[in-house]
């Protein structure tokens, strides 16, 4: 029951219309100076305050100054949780104690200066309700707190303590607030306090993390990747699906176009269809259409799907599940290219010359119906047997014109590392069957050849037309790599000359002189890291790992937003809708593609690593099985205190520490990457392989630890002083870095 009035006090209201009207921050020392109280009176505010608290009335911020409980102090700590397009950034306060979902407020930046707000970014700020909503006024931007972490909970004793599922967080954190979590259990959770007593605070339970189809979920939360389409982007999505394709589209169902997919796919892109030209203008050559889904079409600027694309930026696919740019119902049905069903596409025509060199192209708006839904490896077998029933009105006109295109690629001598990607196979129930690489065909570079054209295509046609183009940038290797490189192949005793021009070739013919030495996938992977990261953006600088000058992603709209733009784009320069169709690349866009480009760009690395991750994890839970095992591994690197190495054929990245190379002495050679033993000269290499046996490996990180055969123990204690890694007295000597301090 709550207190009655006590006479000289405000009452409930007078104190909840003080906090409201107050311009500073309003604490008990405010309120009883605004209300003239004295002594005694200041005992009996304190109560009635914590019995308003109590009753849900009003909360209290840091530093002891109250608001009422669902709004927001007038100075506060925020956190900037989206920027939308016209870089309007949107805050929540970081605590929030109500049970109603934490307000957003609206960020006004008066005389901004340095770095934009981005998502993550806190800052500290003055409050005001402004109509309906609330504003803020940012005073000071604060450090960037990791203000959450993902992982498991165990119990040792009597407390609880979280594993984070990050490899790189080397601590684990004592749980102040469990909530209803259990032990076992994968959790999201705040730290709280400083360095060296962090806790953890759980606020999210996720459920079993060795469940089926978990690991992807690690990822989704740990990247904060947009996995939940809102109830109005689905309804809108279910109205667009319903719209008529229109009269005026090009009429191609009478060819045999035909769509070559993954064998899992759910979403196609694309389709293809090629016939020699009969033009005398254009002896030995082509004529070859290239339909991509018209999903301009369907997602118009500025609406719900509009924006919730753009925020995920593309589709992120892992080996349990994916998750769409667009919600199913236009992704994975309406815009996708399905065998027998009526499709809007837009389409590029391609003039082919028999050199494999593009002699022309046009874009239309047209409506075509895909003779088959053709797996690459069946497509594949059908060509090698030369049987099947769309072999000779289908796959052998797009194998010939493909020997064409690839002429023309020979020539421009694009980047070739053959990386082999890994396939996590899955069982109807989630679970791991194998891992193992995935097999490069023909028929994938076939489709990849055809996809480039296209690419081209499109961003040449946009420049005719002094469009705007959202290119793909892919820069040449800067001179700091190219040295680290020159450093790198030294220790292997192989030349590169820093004078010479850089072009793709140059690698090319690189590997071509490493053969195939056992160090080959190790010298590949580091040319690989020796390239920059491609990106969207509006400022052309050519792609340099495809030789090519000007080059737009095109082909996948479905599952990329940059390709989506480059379809308005088009539509637009080559009238390919009425002006009111509202299909075209709104203006706001064209001045904003900076912006918008540094956005998917940052969406693809996140997509990136949290798939990169999610394989490790996948490899990780195959290898569980196996601890104990010796297993063929290949060294990748080569650091003072051990060296790593990957699982050939499984990839995953595994350490083998120091402490676990025996009894005798190594030191580390800096020069050559190397840990040599005094006493046997054993080295440990980059490029070495060799039977190590797999010590642990741990589904939940990703994490792999290897011992060298015949180990037994886990060695002495290591410590460092100056340059030398001693260990501790009455153990032998282990390691010495004889190499400088970096």
């Amino acid at each position: 029951m709550p207190r009655p009035p006590v006479p000289g006090l405000p009452s409930r209201q007078q104190i909840l219309d003080f906090i409201a009207s107050s311009a500073t921050p309003a604490g008990k020392r405010e309120i009883a100076r605004a209300f003239g109280l004295q002594g005694n009176e200041k005992i009996q505010l304190k109560a009635l305050l914590k019995d308003m608290a109590d009753e849900g009335l009003i909360d209290s911020a840091p530093g002891r100054s109250f608001h009422k409980m669902g709004g927001v102090p007038k100075v506060t700590v925020l956190r900037i949780v989206d920027v939308g397009d016209d870089g309007q950034a949107v805050a929540v306060p970081e605590i929030w104690h109500a049970e109603t979902p934490p307000p957003k407020l609206r960020v006004i930046e008066h005389g901004k200066r340095g770095r934009a707000l981005g998502v993550g970014d806190r800052i500290l700020a003055r409050t005001e309700e402004a109509g309906k909503g609330w504003v803020a006024h940012p005073m000071k931007r604060l450090e960037r707190g990791e203000e959450q972490v993902l992982g498991v909970l165990h119990k040792e004793g009597d407390k609880l303590w979280l594993k984070p599922v990050d490899k790189r967080e080397r601590h684990e954190l004592m749980v102040s607030d469990a909530g209803d979590a259990q032990v076992g259990d994968l959790v999201l959770a705040e730290k709280a306090g400083r360095p060296p007593r962090i806790t953890a605070r759980v606020t999210q339970r996720l459920g079993e993390p060795f469940a089926p189809r978990s690991f992807s979920l690690i990822a989704i939360h740990k990247h904060g990747i947009p996995d939940v389409f809102s109830e109005d982007t689905i309804a809108e999505a279910l109205k667009v699906a319903k719209l008529p394709l229109g009269g005026e589209r090009e009429d191609l169902r009478h060819l045999p176009i035909v769509a070559i997919d993954p064998a899992d796919a759910r979403d196609h892109d694309d389709a293809v269809w090629a016939t020699a030209d009969d033009d005398p203008a254009n002896p030995g050559g082509f004529l070859a259409i290239v339909a991509i889904a018209d999903v301009s079409f369907y997602v118009r600027p500025g609406s719900d799907l509009d924006r919730e694309a753009r925020r995920r930026g593309n589709s992120v696919y892992f080996p349990d599940r994916v998750v769409p740019m667009l919600p199913e119902e236009l992704s994975a049905d309406i815009c996708s290219l399905k065998e027998g069903a009526d499709r809007a596409a837009l389409v590029c025509h391609l003039v082919i010359a028999a050199d494999g060199t593009l002699k022309s192209w046009k874009f239309t708006r047209a409506v075509i119906r895909v003779a088959a839904n053709i797996a690459y490896e069946d497509a594949q077998a059908a060509i090698d047997a030369g049987e099947g029933s769309l072999l000779e009105d289908a796959l052998k006109p797009l194998w010939a014109c493909w020997a064409a295109l690839a002429k023309a690629r020979d020539k421009r001598a694009p980047l070739e590392l053959d990386l082999p990607e890994r396939r996590v196979i899955l069982d109807e129930k989630g679970r791991i069957m194998s891992v193992a690489p995935r097999e490069r065909l023909d028929a994938h570079r076939l489709i990849e050849d055809y996809m480039i054209a296209a690419n081209v295509a499109a961003a040449k046609a946009l420049e005719a037309k002094k469009a705007p183009v959202m290119y793909r940038i892919h820069e040449p290797p800067s001179r700091e790599k190219l040295v680290a490189l020159k450093d790198y192949l030294d220790t292997f005793g192989i030349s590169f000359a820093l004078g010479q021009v850089i072009k793709p070739g140059t690698f090319n013919h690189l590997l071509e002189k490493v053969g195939e030495r056992d160090e080959r996938p190790q010298i590949m992977e580091q040319v690989l890291r020796t390239q920059t990261q491609a990106y969207y953006g509006p400022g052309n600088a050519g792609h340099f790992g495809l030789a090519l000058g000007s080059y737009a992603h095109f082909t996948s709209p479905i599952r990329r937003y940059a390709d989506l733009l480059v379809h308005r784009s088009l539509v637009g320069a080559y009238n390919l809708a009425p002006a009111a169709s509202q299909t075209r690349l709104p203006a706001e866009d064209e001045t904003a593609f900076v912006r918008i480009g540094e956005a998917i760009s940052g969406a693809e690395r996140r997509a990136m690593e949290a798939e990169r991750e999610t394989l490790d994890r996948y490899v990780a839970a195959y290898l569980s099985t196996k601890i104990g095992e010796l297993v063929d591994t290949r060294i990748t690197g080569v650091q003072p205190f051990g060296f790593f190495a990957t699982v050939e054929g499984l990839g995953g990245d595994g350490l083998v520490p120091v402490s676990t190379l025996g009894r005798e002495y190594f030191r580390y050679d800096e020069a050559s990457h190397a840990l040599v033993g005094d006493e046997t000269g054993t080295r440990y290499t980059s490029g070495l392989k060799l039977k190590l046996r797999l010590a642990e490996a741990n589904p939940i990180s990703g994490a792999l630890r290897f011992e060298i055969e015949g180990f037994e123990g886990s060695g002495p204690p290591q410590h460092r002083r100056g340059d030398r890694i001693a260990p501790r007295r009455g153990w032998p000597a282990n390691i010495r870095h004889n190499g400088r301090r970096r």
